[in-house]
């Protein structure tokens, strides 16, 4: 029996390196959002900088592993076999939750994870125990830590509004002084914003790397023998004063003199910061259980007593964590960040919640963001009111965002939000952060870095009337899943704990291989997804600026759309066919997806008018008459993908075999009639359109000889209504299908040539010229 707490040991070790990585990948959105937004740097040397942050914080992580051991409950109450069990249903529940979230691509706070998995089992481990005993349930207070536990669910709560609120408010400020245009400003205000920026950075280094290291339980003899981190906690008002000087006066330098961009500095010291704090902070949320287990086990092998009659009493003293451990921890996660493909999802998400520009929304409006929304338009309205004119002017003229030639830089090339607002988030959530770590107040990173970083993006005006339902359901998804998060961990880690305490090794195997399983198929199907992401036809935006060039440019469009319509209205046919919902299912997703694509296009064509030159205005037409033809062809897909799909699923009467037979000859007719078409495009051959539009005429007899057959079978044989709404229903809009193609074919062949004749008599002018002059 002993052995299997060495098994457990090895178990937890791999188990915490699994943590590390998904950890790493849901955490790296707090310190790589706002580098990564702004693009004020670039990508190589953010990874950089954050490597070095996540390794000098991870290093000095030594002071932050007592919450995993007594922070939130009580060892003295436990044995040493209750707190194996305890530790190894907190792994697994904290690697499968993180790893859950992190496929959504949606960040999480690993701390809110770790404390209530470790409340879950605790108070599980509690009832069994009380249970056993014929105690009262009252009694599993006497087993956590609740004043802990309650210090760090309100500090928890208390941080995203905190957070919101601060950011937005600073983020007003700093931008009423420094506007869009803050590289115009005189050098001496920029240098003051830096001063403050990276005074606050500054203290914010040091409060959170000095603390977990030795170093800062040094005293100064000449001051009373006050230790460092005591100094800085106590004297935090004049420490961050000397800094705003000293910073303000060296940004001057810096600008003036060595001609450095001060917003770039801060942005690089802040991602490196945030890093630090970061693995300083949150290190014990992926190793602090095992290392708590690997120390509880040296001591009970010391013991010789037990395993059921060893007290956990030890835990309750300050034991200090190898550096070694820590060392490696950190190069996990370093290779991590580097690697791990989840890691940018969850950025992603952060980055297109916040951004200035126009993004493809992830979330849907629902009526508490409406609601939200409209409450904040009053808001605002009401306060406008009370404002004399010329200070709204005022006002507005510092929030006029920068023109920027979209013929040189195109939309989805610029960054999420300026410098500014980069800077602002860093040293908010470094002031945020620093505070609560003087004042001994726990916190989650991710929420507040998340927060301020929303907060910063309403003040900045980011969530116009174009985005802000969209933002605000973004948001509010974000923090229903932080508390999911705290919901599910308590439930899922106090559930395992049962398993294993009732089934001991056997089912510790089975849960450690259920994880496996999990986590491989987790693997397996996010890199299939990003896979199909990244090779899938996908349509692509106009951005020329002349008919000819969009007629090359959407050239793989179409072809795009005509192969996806193939293989749309085969798999249709098939499926009715042989009744098979699954086809229907993933073709249905499929004629859906096809359609927010062509949605996403038509949302473009304002910034592509503006793009066009004054000579070519033209070409607007063409493009949204195109666009109208793609939204007519998906719309037939959408609608024959969605009644054949709801025909199978409501278990009606299958197709008979001569509908059946009909069908498939209108398919292979219309494969034939795209495939040429397909390829016409792909060829950039125009002239065999012309050739295609010549058989359009047998298609749409074709058609309607079927519409006639089933009008006589209907009359004389047919018997299921159901049957016959659905043929007829298919032969429509099959036919408002091919009358769609035919007219963007229609339309391209003669906007084709009509844009290449002039060119033709240009050509042979000048050949005539030359001729004549020899």
């Amino acid at each position: 029996m002993d052995n299997i707490y060495f098994i457990m040991i090895v178990a937890l070790a791999a188990l915490a390196i699994a943590d590390l990585v998904v950890g790493v990948s849901n955490d790296a959105v707090n310190f790589l959002n706002s580098a990564i937004g702004s693009k004020a740097i670039s990508f190589r040397t953010i990874m950089i900088v954050a490597s070095l942050g996540i390794a000098f914080g991870a290093i000095f992580s030594s002071g932050m592993m007592e919450v995993a051991r007594k922070g939130i409950f009580n060892p003295g109450e436990f044995y040493f076999n209750e707190i194996m069990f305890i530790f190894m249903a907190v792994m697994i529940t904290d690697i499968l939750l993180l790893d859950f979230f992190n496929t959504l691509g949606m960040p999480t706070s690993t701390t809110v994870s770790i404390v209530f998995e470790l409340l879950g089992a605790a108070v599980a481990m509690a009832l069994i125990k009380i249970g056993a005993d014929g105690g009262n349930f009252i009694d599993v207070v006497n087993y956590i830590n609740t004043t802990k536990a309650g210090e760090i669910i309100f500090g928890i709560l208390l941080s995203v509004f905190v957070a919101f609120s601060i950011g937005a408010l600073v983020q007003w400020i700093s931008r009423l002084l420094l506007s869009y245009h803050f590289e115009k400003k005189a050098k001496w205000v920029g240098a003051l914003f830096g001063g403050f920026a990276l005074a606050a950075i500054t203290y914010f280094i040091l409060m959170k790397g000095i603390k977990g290291t030795a170093f800062a339980g040094e005293s100064f003899e000449l001051i009373g023998g006050v230790t460092i981190k005591d100094f800085l906690e106590n004297e935090w008002i004049a420490i961050a004063g000397a800094n705003v000087v000293i910073w303000s006066f060296l940004s001057y330098i810096l600008m003036n003199f060595a001609k450095i961009n001060i917003y770039k500095l801060i942005i690089g010291v802040g991602t490196f910061a945030l890093a630090l704090a970061f693995a300083g902070n949150d290190l014990v949320n992926f190793i602090g259980v095992p290392i708590a287990a690997w120390q509880s086990y040296e001591a009970w092998v010391a013991s010789g007593v037990g395993a059921t009659d060893f007290s956990m009493e030890i835990l309750a003293a300050k034991v200090p964590t190898p550096t070694l451990l820590l060392f490696v921890a950190g190069i996990i996660m370093v290779v991590t960040l580097w690697f791990s493909s989840k890691a940018k999802s969850v950025v992603k998400t952060s980055i297109d919640l916040s951004s200035q520009e126009v993004t493809k929304e992830r979330f849907q409006p629902n009526f508490l963001s409406r609601g939200l929304v409209r409450s904040a338009i009053a808001i605002s309205q009401t306060t406008k009111a009370l404002l004399p004119n010329s200070w709204q002017a005022k006002v507005e003229k510092q929030f006029e965002p920068q023109v920027i030639s979209l013929s040189k830089n195109k939309v989805h090339e610029l960054p999420a939000f300026d410098m500014v607002r980069a800077a602002v988030n860093l040293m908010v959530a470094g002031i945020l952060i620093s505070i609560a770590t003087s004042y001994k107040l726990p916190l989650s990173t991710t929420y507040v870095t998340f927060m301020v970083a929303m907060g910063t993006s309403l003040a900045d005006r980011a969530w116009g009337a174009e985005s802000a339902v969209y933002r605000v359901a973004g948001v509010l998804n974000v923090i229903g899943g932080w508390f999911g998060t705290a919901i599910i961990a308590f439930i899922a880690a106090g559930s395992i704990l049962a398993l294993i305490s009732f089934g001991k090794g056997a089912a510790i195997a089975i849960l450690l291989f259920v994880a496996i399983l999990l986590l491989a198929r987790n693997y397996i199907s996010h890199n299939k997804k990003s896979k199909e992401t990244k090779a899938e036809d996908t349509l692509n935006k106009a951005e020329s600026s002349s008919i000819q060039g969009v007629i090359e440019e959407s050239a793989n469009n179409i072809s795009n759309v005509l192969k996806r319509t193939n293989k749309i209205y085969t798999n249709s046919i098939n499926g009715l066919a042989v009744q098979n919902l699954d086809l229907l299912k993933k073709n249905k997703k499929q004629g859906a997806k096809l359609s927010n694509e062509i949605d996403d296009m038509r949302d473009h064509i304002f910034y592509f008018i503006k793009n066009l030159d004054e000579a070519s205005v033209g070409a607007s037409n063409f493009y949204i008459t195109a666009l109208g033809y793609l939204t007519d062809i998906a719309q037939s897909l959408e609608y024959i993908g969605k009644v054949s799909h709801k025909h199978v699923n409501n278990n009606h009467k299958k197709l008979k075999y001569n509908q059946i037979k009909e069908l498939k000859q209108i398919d292979q007719k219309l494969e034939e009639i795209l495939n040429l078409t397909q390829k016409a495009f792909d060829e950039r051959s125009f002239e065999q359109v012309g050739a295609v539009l010549s058989k359009k005429q047998e298609l749409f007899d074709l058609v309607s000889e079927k519409i006639q057959t089933q009008v006589a079978r209907t009359r004389t044989e047919e018997s299921s209504p159901k049957n016959t709404t659905l043929y007829f229903s298919l032969l429509l809009e099959t036919k408002d299908l091919m009358t769609s193609t035919m007219n963007l074919l229609e339309q391209y062949y003669n906007e084709h040539d009509s844009s290449i004749e002039p060119a033709t008599v240009d050509t042979q002018d000048e050949e005539l010229s030359k001729n004549q002059e020899l």
